[in-house]
């Protein structure tokens, strides 16, 4: 049973936790429409040392179980500090709040994850966003 379909937890069960940091390992380019993504139901994942995960960004709202369509692509980022990322952590690239998490898409788990943002749906490279360029994700 997933405790948060369920609704076991009645209130935010992270009292704190640290900041997830990385860098840009690729600056994306495009927009699109109706890319289609379906947000998985958990509000959180955890992201370990090294991985890399993809930086989606929409301005659609939406909150974990939707599907979400307006996209544009920010990049993919490689972990250097791990930790678990919630759904309402703040997302900052190169020194930017783009945003909030808006939940994970699977679509090429195992590969990396989507990690989706709500915020401006502008791409990273009309940000200005460049390779090596500091991520982090705080709690709110």
């Amino acid at each position: 049973m997933d405790p948060y379909a369920s609704g076991m937890f009645k209130s935010n069960p992270y009292a704190a936790k640290t900041s997830i940091q990385g860098e840009l390992v690729v600056v994306l380019r495009g927009t699109y429409p109706n890319r289609g993504l379906q947000l998985i139901t958990p509000p959180s994942r955890a992201l370990n040392l090294g991985e890399v995960h993809e930086l989606i960004i929409t301005d659609q709202p939406c909150r974990p179980g939707d599907q979400v369509d307006p996209i544009a692509y920010l990049g993919f980022f490689a972990v250097t500090t791990p930790g678990v990322m919630v759904v309402g952590d703040e997302m900052c690239i190169a020194g930017q709040v783009v945003g909030t998490i808006a939940g994970f898409d699977e679509t090429h788990m195992p590969n990396h994850l989507n990690i989706v943002v709500q915020g401006e749906r502008t791409d990273g490279e009309t940000r200005g966003f460049f390779l090596h360029a500091p991520v982090v994700s705080t709690q709110r």
